[in-house]
Formats: structure tokens, sequence, C-alpha cells
């Protein structure tokens, strides 16, 4: 049986934590940002955490 192949899309959009949790960058934050207030923009700037749900897929694609 061959390797599996990471996922390269997914490679360079989620990172992991310490603790095994998928980090995400929060949609928003591209383009159209004159509307948008400071705070959100701020909000947005943090990173998310993946649901659980789509977080065993993730790390499947990432070969984990």
């Amino acid at each position: 049986m061959p390797k599996m192949k990471t996922n390269k899309s997914v490679l360079s959009r989620f990172k992991l934590t310490g603790r095994g949790k998928l980090l995400r960058r929060r949609p928003g934050k591209r383009h159209i940002l004159s509307k948008k207030s400071s705070h959100r923009k701020r909000v947005l700037s943090h990173p998310g955490i993946v649901d659980v749900s789509l977080e065993k897929t993730y790390k499947r694609m990432l070969g984990m």
C-alpha cells in the first residue's frame, strides 16, 4: 500500500495546535473593509477553531 499524500490545500489553510485542534482563518477580512467596524475587523483577525464535525475529515486529509 502506498503512503497517503497530504492535501496541500488543507495544509496551507489549517494549523495544528499543541492539543491537537485545528486553527483556521475567519472569512470576511479580504476586501470591502471600509464598511466594517474596527471591532469587527479585529475579531476577524483572530483565528477560529475548526468544528468537531469537520475535524476528523481535515486531519485525515493532513495525513494524521
